[in-house]
């Protein structure tokens, strides 16, 4: 006879392999059948706003300004190309996320031994307390230029942020998107002004966007585009998306399951277009302004924002740009907190309250700020922030090769599998960052 208490543990355990990630807010937005299109678009609208955030946070400001300022209009190929591999990645992630309803971490898990879950969770917590690192930085040098308060105590208060993410999720997801898209509407608005002050010419804005064989022979200039491309594909977004993707109510039904990841996908291509406008934005900027100006060694924040106003003849464009910082600082909270979450539970199974998981991150990140800080000042936190967004790049490699081979396989996928050419385009994405990771590592042990 068989043991009713052996049936119960394994009726348990099958819930949990099974469980949805964010189960909280696991399909809560309904998602119409019927009537105009724009209510299906407007229904999926959101997750791909939150994705953008992470590619358009502090750490992307520090590098863009540094390429802009140092090589001109060079690297804005670099922004481009970064993009278009964000816009294929994240579309993977999409329909990952739609057809399995696991994330990321919770498919891994389901594939590797727990070796390698354990290494690819280690690598991604990595990338999540880089990409924090950058958060810290920039709301506390956006708090010194705003509100004069020194850099460490703005480091220090960046730890009660944790509490507007609880607030924000505990009124609904739909509040949380609407309040992610309202400062990335800021964000934009401010560059665009700047933008329009700055007036670059547009023949050598265009030329930038033409790939130049500088930029892998040159190793300064190799080691900023690594860092945008860090800055700009963020592995932990991967996690991310492929998560709250799963908070509409699509259906299950293959015509249901399609719909969903064409819609979803236009959702993040929209979204992440703004994102390129606002890093474009940024690095014309800093060309248009210091480069050509002669100031070429403008690679902080800081001295960006006390040079902007009187360089634009445009007062109030320094206060633009550290309002900008901020908002971008509040959204990339936000996001990287339940990228966190959705890492360790979908990895680890591990679930904690996520006061306890932002506060615990936060302060990995406060440390090294603080002890830099005081060591070095303002610069020092300058190369801080660039040198995080390489560390993120370097771990990507450990977010898209699972990604890729996932969504290639048709035993999890079905007929929701990539063809041969999405899945050879991909794989040289993977390449791509893997090599370029490499010739980096020489150089810099080279060097």
């Amino acid at each position: 006879m068989r043991d009713p208490r052996r049936t119960a543990v394994k009726s348990q355990r099958q819930d949990d392999t099974f469980r949805p990630s964010l189960p909280e807010v696991y399909a809560s937005v309904r998602v119409p059948t019927g009537g105009w299109w724009i209510r299906r678009f407007l229904a999926f609208a959101g997750p791909g706003y939150m994705i953008s955030v992470g590619y358009m946070d502090p750490g992307n400001w520090a590098t863009d300004i540094a390429g802009g300022s140092r090589f001109g209009y060079t690297l804005l190929t670099v922004i481009l190309i970064s993009n278009l591999m964000a816009i294929l990645l994240q579309a993977l992630a999409v329909r990952l996320g739609i057809v399995t309803k696991r994330d990321l971490a919770q498919a891994c898990r389901d594939h590797y031994s727990k070796p390698v879950n354990i290494t690819l969770w280690l690598a991604c917590e990595a990338a999540i307390i880089a990409c924090d690192l950058a958060e810290v930085i920039g709301t506390a040098i956006a708090l010194q230029l705003l509100f004069g308060l020194p850099l460490i105590a703005g480091a220090l208060l960046t730890a009660f942020d944790a509490f507007l993410l609880l607030l924000l999720m505990n009124k609904g997801f739909r509040l949380l998107e609407a309040f992610v898209i309202t400062l990335l509407v800021v964000i934009a608005g401010c560059f665009g002004l700047q933008l329009a002050a700055a007036a670059p010419p547009l023949a050598d804005v265009l030329r930038g966007f033409v790939p130049s064989p500088e930029i892998v022979t040159n190793r300064e200039m190799l080691y900023v585009a690594i860092g945008i491309i860090g800055a700009t594909v963020m592995p932990h977004n991967l996690y991310l998306h492929s998560s709250v993707v799963q908070t509409r109510a699509y259906g299950d039904s293959i015509p249901a399951r399609r719909s969903a990841i064409r819609w979803a996908t236009i959702d993040s291509t929209i979204a992440l277009t703004l994102a390129l406008f606002i890093n474009a934005a940024i690095l014309i900027v800093a060309a248009a302004v210091f480069h050509a100006s002669g100031h070429a060694d403008v690679a902080e924040i800081g001295d960006a924002f006390r040079l902007l106003s009187p360089l634009l003849g445009l007062s109030i464009a320094s206060t633009l740009f550290a309002v900008a910082l901020l908002a971008s600082d509040l959204n990339s909270t936000v996001t990287a907190t339940l990228a966190g979450q959705i890492v360790m539970e979908g990895f680890l199974r591990l679930r904690i309250p996520n006061w306890a998981r932002r506060l615990i991150t936060r302060a990995i990140a406060i440390v090294p700020v603080i002890v830099v800080t005081a060591l070095y000042g303002e610069k020092g936190t300058a190369q801080l922030l660039v040198l995080s967004q390489v560390i993120l790049s370097m771990q990507l490699p450990f977010a898209v090769v699972p990604l890729v081979r996932f969504v290639s396989d048709r035993s999890k996928m079905g007929v929701f599998a990539i063809g041969r050419v999405t899945a050879t385009l991909a794989w040289t994405v993977a390449g791509v960052i893997i090599v370029l990771n490499l010739k980096l590592l020489f150089d810099t042990f080279r060097a």
